[in-house]
């Protein structure tokens, strides 16, 4: 019986000598896999609008491309260089691979959908566009949901990870550092928070704010609790403004501050473009 063990496990070893040896079979799979991978990413259901195919596509197209963590948030949408992610180890490389993070990965796709930037900013940013006109709820599932639709999980409050849905229980995704974008099974699990389905066309009461690093607040005052900051330009929506403390910032000095439903908080009009007063704006009660 031991001799027997041993001519077999003898065999076995030439076996796989002579399989890793063939060239042509060891590099055939990986290829296949791929290929097989591409073919898999595309609109997998019907009823989307033209731009949420369309971003389905773009989307598609970088299929293989590097998930590289902050790819993707240069001065304009498309492929950056990484950076390497503290809290990560697998992101060492990422300064040298050129790709997406999850976000990255939707900004460009919608830019190439819709044109111009519309979903600038992270992935919490994105879920709370002005340009969103739908939501549904994790305990809703997939069912609602159609190809281009917005996936994303966290919290309400902090949305840390973003991907696209193709239908039929499929995503593309960014996902992490060291891996490739992909086609992925929906993970309806864990932290899974809903999606949103971006508007083909600019919501009333969108406007664009500016300068870096910019915060909102709990109340209409510099004073009280901050709520999210906007790295830069990003995309919001003013429900109402009203007159309330006094701020100059910037060379600026206004008192009128509006509300952001989206993130439920309040943004000086200072650093929203337009008007100290916005044109079109209802006063808030």
């Amino acid at each position: 019986m031991r001799r027997t063990a041993m001519a077999a496990v003898a065999v076995l070893s030439l076996l796989a000598t002579w399989e890793g040896t063939g060239g042509a079979t060891a590099t055939a799979a990986p290829a296949a896999t791929a290929s097989q991978a591409a073919g898999a990413c595309g609109v997998q259901a019907p009823g989307a609008s033209a731009a949420a195919e369309a971003a389905v596509r773009a989307a598609c197209e970088q299929i293989g491309v590097w998930y590289t963590w902050g790819g993707g948030h240069g001065p304009q949408p498309g492929p950056t260089y990484g950076q390497v992610d503290p809290s990560d180890p697998d992101s060492a490389h990422d300064p040298e691979r050129l790709g997406f993070d999850c976000s990255g990965l939707v900004r460009y796709a919608y830019a190439r959908a819709l044109g111009g930037d519309p979903l600038p900013g992270n992935a919490h940013h994105q879920f709370h566009s002005p340009h969103t006109n739908e939501r549904f709820t994790a305990a809703q599932g997939t069912g609602p949901l159609l190809p281009g639709d917005l996936l994303a999980w966290g919290s309400a409050g902090s949305v840390h990870h973003i991907a696209i849905y193709l239908g039929a229980g499929k995503m593309v995704e960014a996902r992490e550092s060291g891996t490739r974008i992909t086609v992925s099974d929906v993970r309806l699990g864990g932290d899974y928070a809903g999606a949103a389905r971006i508007a083909p066309a600019t919501t009333p009461g969108t406007f664009s704010t500016w300068g870096a690093d910019v915060w909102t607040h709990e109340e209409p005052s510099t004073g009280s609790p901050r709520v999210h900051r906007f790295p830069g330009p990003t995309s919001v929506r003013v429900e109402c403004q009203k007159h309330a403390e006094t701020v100059t910032a910037d060379g600026y000095t206004n008192d009128a501050w509006s509300y952001l439903p989206e993130y439920g908080s309040w943004i000086t009009n200072i650093y929203i473009k337009g008007a100290a007063w916005l044109d079109g704006v209802p006063t808030c009660p």
